[in-house]
């Protein structure tokens, strides 16, 4: 009995695909992943060191990760570093801010209202949006929840 195309397409995919080094992604997205956080958690010491308390100091720190992110991505340093660990650069203000320059950068050669203002939400754009009306939405509930 024949194989049916689907069938045999997996098949095909299957055996000429290159394997993925799971466990080497896995261990590099920990280790640079926790890079990332152990350079958050330093600089909120530094902030409290400064002087600032832990709201302010939080604040700076993720100000201060998203600066550094896209001024990476900006460079091209953020793209291979993220190529080399994979998932550890996602972590959510730093794949942020890669999310929103990077589209950016591509589209700076089109002018900075067209180009660039136009093209740094295109990743984020839902993101925020949804995100904002998801927020309305909890808060319209806890009202009506507060008001019983």
């Amino acid at each position: 009995m024949p194989l049916h195309t689907n069938e045999k397409y997996k098949q095909m995919i299957k055996r000429f695909s290159p394997k993925s080094p799971c466990f080497k992604n896995c261990v590099r997205a920990f280790f640079v992943g926790g890079l990332i956080c152990f350079l958050g958690q330093w600089l909120f010491f530094l902030y409290g060191y400064l002087g600032l308390d832990e709201k302010a100091a939080g604040t700076l720190v993720t100000v201060s990760l998203i600066f550094l992110s896209a001024c990476l991505t900006a460079v091209g340093i953020f793209d291979r570093i993220a190529r080399f660990a994979g998932a550890g650069t996602l972590l959510p203000v730093t794949g942020f801010a890669n999310a929103m320059v990077s589209p950016a950068m591509d589209a700076k050669s089109e002018g900075y209202v067209m180009g660039v203002g136009n093209k740094m939400f295109t990743v984020c754009g839902p993101v925020i949006v949804y995100g904002t009306l998801a927020a309305m939405l909890y808060g319209v509930i806890l009202w009506i929840v507060s008001l019983f």
